[in-house]
């Protein structure tokens, strides 16, 4: 059985992540410890809420270079939700905050309006389709999205969302309120994930599935 260790910073509510690995055959634990962190098989980094204080707090309870020291190792490590954002460069969330820097690129706000007229509800909390980037250095078939539908549609919840400065580090685009971005990331041993795949059905699980197999 694979192990999965999920860390816990006190944001967001993990309990149907854990449930999900655990359906997909994962021996998941979760864990409020740098050091268990740091010497995980997986790693998964979920996160809910606001870029700034989310990163704030990752460095108070000392998460920072325990997460650094992991993704250096070359071992597994999934970003869902804001975690992912978090594997950027920075974010422009209330200001400009750094982030890992495992993957070159910004987060940055959904418009709402576009010369006075209302062209998406912010934030975004729906069912959308996940769009194969065909420049991606990591084929669909390669990454965390294997044997998932091409088009499959996840459960989002944000209105901040990625852009990365090369294309190539863009597995899957998905689209929203006339703005493309990147749904699913992938560079070396470093992945993400926007949406939740732990309340996204079975394509979701089966991501989390591909991740047990990396």
């Amino acid at each position: 059985m694979k192990r999965v260790t999920i860390i816990d910073y006190g944001l967001g509510n993990l309990f149907n992540l854990e449930t999900a690995l655990r359906v997909v055959g994962a021996d998941a634990v979760v864990t409020s410890d740098p050091a268990e962190a740091q010497r995980a098989e997986r790693l998964v980094l979920p996160g809910v809420g606001a870029f700034g204080p989310g990163m704030k707090v990752l460095r108070e309870k000392s998460f920072e270079p325990a997460i650094r020291e992991f993704a250096a190792s070359g071992r597994p490590l999934l970003g869902i939700c804001l975690g992912m954002q978090f594997l950027m460069t920075e974010s422009e969330e209330d200001g400009v905050h750094g982030g890992f820097d495992f993957i070159a690129g910004r987060v940055v706000r959904f418009e709402s309006e576009q010369a006075g007229e209302r062209v998406c509800k912010v934030p975004q909390i729906s069912w959308n389709a996940l769009v194969e980037n065909e420049r991606a250095e990591r084929p669909w078939a390669e990454s965390v999205l294997r044997d998932v539908p091409v088009g499959a549609n996840m459960y989002f919840v944000h209105s901040y969302y990625v852009k990365t400065v090369s294309p190539a580090a863009t597995v899957a685009y998905t689209e929203y309120g006339g703005q493309r971005y990147s749904s699913v990331v992938g560079q070396g041993n470093v992945h993400g994930a926007q949406f939740h795949p732990e309340r996204s059905g079975a394509h979701g699980l089966h991501l989390l599935k591909n991740f047990l197999e990396l």
